[in-house]
């Protein structure tokens, strides 16, 4: 009962910077740049022990099948505003991970028997904000007095009905409620005039004199384009110096699989990459995700052959989301295996 989940690939670095250029407790965020096709931003936060984290995160609804969203979070160091506190350190870490930006209107159902929704898995983020551990703590402190309502009831097993009613006229929701339009505006209209929308949609909600309607939302893996339809991206080369490549970024990530284990990135149909997806959409999944983990390489019987690295992935689920056929479905992989963050 509700509307699809959309989502943004957040990609992530830590870097050990030069004290000198070290301000503690500042914070960076942009929009827009180097996007054209698609809406996202960045942030570059002064953490304790002179380090920085800095991100990019692109919306998955973008159209262009050329667009890589590794690359553009590369390019987006390179701004002056960012690499001047990246000159002379030193990247420590590596992360990726796909956010639910549906807002309001993409929460689904919360509760079912013996078990709940909470936090970023029901989609409390706040988009235009940037935050959602507010949301995410508030809706734990929700399931757990629901919980705890009906332990003392003596019941088990069955639907936590207080919560999702609880939840929902809760402080979680006037919040979301009044940036609700933010992403599908900023998705329909592109950064500029999406955003000049969003603005107004917001500020006229909280002058409680808001439009009474709910933008609704479109799959992401709905909105890519065909190949034609769209204009090639020329990426810059990485310097090794501010802007990197993915294998070395994957091995910053400290991610791992068992080789001998079935491959947990599974093709409902594994002719779909080379027959539909290439010569449609160029096989964007060599480009959208952020670990090389899908390639078109060589030849097998006279096609192209579709190769699958699992050992690279770090778990963002991406493809999952963003394959134009929802061909690729993402498992759990045996034995635990997967990223192994520092500090993240």
């Amino acid at each position: 009962d509700s509307e699809p989940q959309v989502y943004g690939l957040g990609m992530k670095e830590l870097w050990d910077i030069d004290p000198a250029l070290h301000q503690p407790g500042l914070v960076i965020h942009s929009q827009g740049w180097p996007l054209t096709d698609a809406y996202g931003g960045g942030f570059l936060y002064h953490q304790a022990n002179g380090q920085v984290a800095l991100g990019f995160v692109v919306g998955l609804g973008y159209r262009n099948p050329h667009l890589y969203p590794f690359e553009e979070f590369q390019r987006w160091k390179q701004h002056p505003e960012i690499r001047k506190f990246l000159e002379g350190g030193r990247r420590v870490s590596y992360g990726a991970r796909a956010i639910n930006e549906g807002g309001w209107q993409s929460i689904p159902t919360l509760a079912f028997p013996g078990g709940a929704l909470i936090g970023c898995s029901a989609g409390f983020v706040n988009v235009p904000r940037i935050k959602g551990t507010h949301t995410a703590m508030k809706s734990g402190m929700l399931a757990a007095e629901a919980a705890f309502a009906a332990v003392q009831a003596d019941r088990s097993g069955d639907v936590l009905g207080d919560y999702e009613a609880n939840l929902r006229s809760s402080w979680i929701a006037s919040e979301l409620q009044l940036v609700k339009n933010a992403e599908p505006l900023l998705s329909k209209f592109g950064n500029t005039l999406g955003t000049l929308l969003a603005g107004i949609d917001m500020w006229m909600r909280t002058l409680k004199i808001g439009l009474p309607f709910t933008m609704k939302h479109k799959p992401d893996n709905e909105k890519i384009w065909p190949k034609e339809a769209c204009a090639k991206i020329a990426y810059p080369k990485p310097d090794g110096v501010i802007s990197f490549d993915r294998l070395s970024s994957v091995f910053l990530s400290n991610t791992n699989h068992e080789e001998d284990q079935p491959v947990h990135l599974q093709l409902k149909d594994p002719a779909v990459p080379i027959a539909y997806n290439l010569p449609l959409y160029d096989e964007p999944a060599q480009r959208y995700c952020p670990a090389g983990v899908y390639e078109v390489v060589g030849q097998e019987e006279g096609l192209p052959k579709f190769q699958i690295n699992a050992q690279n992935c770090v778990h963002c689920k991406t493809c999952d989301i963003k394959d134009p056929t929802q061909n690729i479905n993402w498992v759990v992989p045996e034995g635990g295996g997967g990223p192994n963050y520092p500090n993240m």
